[in-house]
């Protein structure tokens, strides 16, 4: 695996900040793709290297020259879903536009890095760019997808009329990218048992129930998104993190976030640290536990971080056993294509909109989402749902992902201004419940996990969390993307594997260099490891939750069920 994996090239487009992401979403994103600095700044930076732009476009003559003649070895990727039907290369035409298209992406991409352009112009000309030759790629078109003619031959037409229903009924939404009538929370999607045993209106706290004899003394309380429900870690029973751990001996709690209104607009960063807190002290309470582990996943990784800053500095740190961050990024810096596509205008802007409706729209944010990635979740579907009229997959991570929730405008505020200014990884550059945060007083033993693939999270910003948190960290790097990266069970075949250094130099590239592969799931590494700084087993709990702590309602509870 290169280190410079989904860094440049069209991919590279494909990488987030969590900062445009906020921003965009408030905004209605109006301004994603106009970027008129980026446009003339590429055009400026090619004026000034004429020879580049000569041979940048002989190349692609010469090339188009080979695909007329039926010579061109233009092939698309390996994971590229688009081209996969055997039309695409057994059809002479069909095969000639593909490897146009494909030339053309390719001399356009390589034009933007000849305009040595500074990195946020780059990543601005690169993002719009992608977005408009993905557009224009010919599987998009009934008349020259093979897939959709045949299926127009098979079924005289039917799958349009079908597609042009759906799309009547879509518009002007995106398309529908999953079956939602196929999952039902609680009965097959988040079916790990157990109870509510603890709720504020800002969360509940779920404990699962034990299935082993014995489990372990030191339990582990998992701080989920604040911007997504938290089964991605429960889906179905095999794919689990939560029962995964639970089957092992692991004493499991979850944070289910309330899904604020424009009552709860005032709830920002110290609101959901706060949260954090109260629910250690309670799982502390009734596991009788001295220390806990606390997982934090994606965001709320990101106000974990911020709560252990303010422990470490309020002599509380060894309330807890270990830290596991999840696709989390606590150093923003550069943090790819969506960070570059933002201003502190147009920040601003989100954050005055956000607050007078009280909150962000989750939906919002989803649409953002989408367009970072758009072959996968606008283009694939456009020809799934409206050219070949089918019903999108029934698929468990994307219900998960269309359910979404609002965040809070005070939330959604110290975000924004976090990311912007990166305040979590200077020194005492932001502060969590009255009191300044250095993560390099955090310290504790960390365990680290990124997905090489990820459109939200760079996994070498990841990576700079074992730089910035004290302790010994075990960075783990997944093949996959944001979410698949959590969805990992240990696969029977034998397929799945993960990356692991022996150590944790000063870059993300040298980690790479020094990285090994291995086989298996990293749930299995993470169990592993978890149990070394687990203590001894004891007899599991007869019963849910304590006397002061009663259940309130069984699993999954009614929070994750409120729209």
């Amino acid at each position: 695996m290169s280190a410079a994996t989904d860094t440049e090239g069209p991919a590279g487009a494909a990488r987030a900040g969590f900062d445009v992401l906020l921003t965009d979403a408030s905004t209605d994103g109006g301004g994603r793709f106009l970027k008129p600095g980026a446009a003339l700044g590429t055009a400026a930076g090619l004026a000034r290297r004429p020879d580049r732009v000569v041979r940048r476009s002989a190349t692609l003559a010469k090339e188009l020259g080979k695909v007329a003649a039926g010579r061109s070895e233009q092939a698309p990727a390996k994971r590229d879903r688009r081209y996969k039907d055997e039309g695409w290369q057994g059809n002479w035409a069909l095969r000639r536009l593909m490897q146009a298209h494909l030339a053309v992406t390719e001399a356009a991409d390589g034009l933007v890095s000849d305009a040595e352009l500074d990195w946020r112009r780059e990543r601005q000309a690169r993002f719009a760019l992608t977005n408009v030759l993905d557009a224009l790629a010919p599987s998009n078109n009934p008349l020259t997808n093979p897939t959709v003619l045949k299926a127009s031959v098979d079924e005289g037409g039917a799958n349009l009329v079908r597609g042009l229903r759906r799309f009547a009924s879509d518009f002007p939404k995106m398309p529908a990218t999953v079956d939602t009538d196929e999952f039902e929370i609680g009965r097959n999607i988040a079916v790990t048992p157990g109870a509510v045993v603890h709720r504020t209106e800002v969360y509940e706290l779920i404990q699962y129930t034990p299935r082993t004899p014995e489990v372990r003394a030191i339990p582990l309380l998992i701080a989920p998104p604040t911007i997504n429900k938290y089964y991605v870690l429960d889906l179905r029973e095999d794919r689990s993190l939560v029962q995964y751990l639970v089957d092992q001996g692991q004493q499991v709690f979850m944070m289910s976030w309330a899904n604020p209104t424009a009552e709860q607009g005032d709830w920002d960063f110290d609101t959901y640290a706060a949260a954090i807190d109260d629910a250690r002290a309670v799982v502390a309470a009734i596991t009788q536990a001295e220390r806990i582990h606390l997982q934090g996943v994606c965001s709320g990784g990101i106000i974990a971080g911020g709560l252990l800053g303010h422990l470490a500095k309020t002599g509380r740190l060894e309330d807890i056993a270990s830290l596991s961050l999840l696709v989390v990024a606590l150093d923003q810096e550069h943090a790819g294509t969506a960070d570059a596509l933002t201003t502190r205008e147009v920040a601003a802007a989100a954050v005055a909109e956000s607050a007078r409706r009280g909150y962000l729209d989750g939906k919002a944010l989803g649409g953002v989402f989408t367009w970072l990635r758009p072959n996968d979740l606008v283009w694939n579907y456009v020809v799934n749902n409206y050219l070949l009229g089918r019903k999108p997959p029934a698929f468990d991570v994307l219900f998960w992902n269309q359910d979404s929730v609002r965040m809070a405008a005070g939330m959604h505020r110290d975000f924004i201004h976090m990311s912007l200014d990166n305040q979590l990884a200077e020194p005492g550059g932001m502060e969590v419940l009255g009191t300044g945060v250095d993560l390099s007083d955090v310290d504790l033993d960390t365990y680290v996990v990124a997905g090489a693939k990820d459109h939200i999270v760079p996994w070498e910003n990841a990576y700079r969390s074992t730089q910035l948190l004290a302790g010994d960290s075990r960075f783990v790097l997944c093949s996959s993307g944001h979410i698949a990266s959590l969805v990992n069970p240990p696969d029977p075949d034998g397929k799945a594997s993960f990356h692991i250094g022996p150590d944790n130099p000063e870059t993300p590239e040298a980690w790479m260099d020094a990285a090994a592969q291995r086989r298996g799931s990293w749930w299995e590494d993470y169990d592993v490891w978890l149990a070394e700084r687990s203590g001894e087993r004891r007899p599991a709990p007869r019963r849910l939750g304590t006397r002061k702590h009663k259940p309130l309602d069984d699993a999954p509870g009614p929070y994750v069920q409120g729209g």
